[in-house]
């Protein structure tokens, strides 16, 4: 495929962030977006456990790694917070962290034997997604990260529509969930586990911490727009592939990180939403009391026109 290393550049970095604001989507309705922070950090020691037994940096044992990962994270802090003596809040604040640190010294000290380092692990780096390519034989079938991203997308597209039915019980009512046969539980860690293999997927391109940037971000403008679930995904795929396309823009004329770039947008995007819906709704607001008031001051002279 020979496109030139911009248009592969831009192409990762639209579906990193769809990949991501789709998956986020469901993580933002269940109250659960910092569950994704967590889960963004807490693969870490996953990936490094993974590429050790491994020793390789194939995508197999490396979901694995981050799976067990993202699912232990998840467990742990239902577990803690069931205690009664921790608010899930701080339970997760402690999980998150300590497998995040956990995973920044196996960083530092295998550094010579993986391809990673600490500022590839925060931040990534999609400019360098042209050149890790994938070739069979001698067909060269483009960058490793677009066919990884690509899958990741599928496997949530698919996820999301499969199981559409079931995610939405859970997400909106999970006593009438419980009531009908529906295991919540099963579900969550479903999504966890697909949440961790989109995190794995957009690891080399956008970091650890900007990953949850694009995982939040995306799905939450939509939410400020449309509290329905169809529109809500709609304004999260725009905003993904806009933030992206503005995203690469910005870092070309700054000369600066691409993901980082990608997140100021996505956050310049969800502040003038979030002003503009705002205005909306004062002015809704406005109009409905003048109609009302309206009606209130009417009602004496039609009665005294009825008597």
């Amino acid at each position: 495929m020979n496109l030139s290393p911009d248009t592969w550049i831009m192409l990762v970095a639209i579906i990193a962030a769809v990949s991501c604001g789709l998956v986020g989507t469901w993580l933002v309705l269940r109250q659960n977006a910092m569950l994704g922070d967590a889960i963004s950090h807490s693969v870490l020691p996953g990936l490094v456990l993974a590429f050790l037994i491994s020793q390789s940096r194939d995508v197999l044992p490396m979901v694995i790694g981050a799976g067990v990962m993202g699912l232990g994270t998840a467990w742990l802090t239902e577990m803690l917070g069931r205690t009664g003596r921790l608010y899930r809040d701080a339970a997760l604040g402690i999980v998150f962290t300590l497998l995040f640190a956990i995973g920044v010294i196996l960083v530092s000290i295998y550094t010579g034997q993986i391809d990673l380092d600490q500022d590839c692990v925060l931040y990534g780096e999609i400019a360098y997604a042209p050149w890790d390519r994938i070739a069979v034989g001698s067909t060269d079938l483009g960058p490793r990260s677009f066919w990884i991203l690509s899958g990741a997308l599928l496997v949530v597209v698919l996820f999301s529509a499969l199981f559409y039915h079931q995610l939405m019980v859970t997400s909106f009512d999970p006593a009438l969930a419980r009531a009908v046969g529906v295991n919540e539980r099963f579900w969550h860690y479903a999504l966890m586990t697909v949440v961790s293999l989109v995190i794995v997927a957009a690891f080399e391109s956008v970091g650890a911490i900007l990953v949850v940037a694009m995982l939040i971000l995306p799905s939450a403008t939509g939410k400020l727009i449309s509290h329905r679930m169809r529109p809500l995904v709609v304004t999260a795929i725009v905003v993904a592939i806009v933030t992206a396309i503005g995203g690469v823009e910005l870092a070309d004329r700054v000369d600066g990180s691409i993901a980082g770039a990608m997140t100021v947008v996505g956050g310049v995007i969800f502040v003038l939403v979030a002003i503009t819906s705002r205005l909306i709704q004062r002015h809704r607001q406005r109009h409905e009391y003048e109609a009302a008031t309206t009606t209130q001051l009417q009602a004496p002279g039609d009665s005294a026109i009825r008597g």
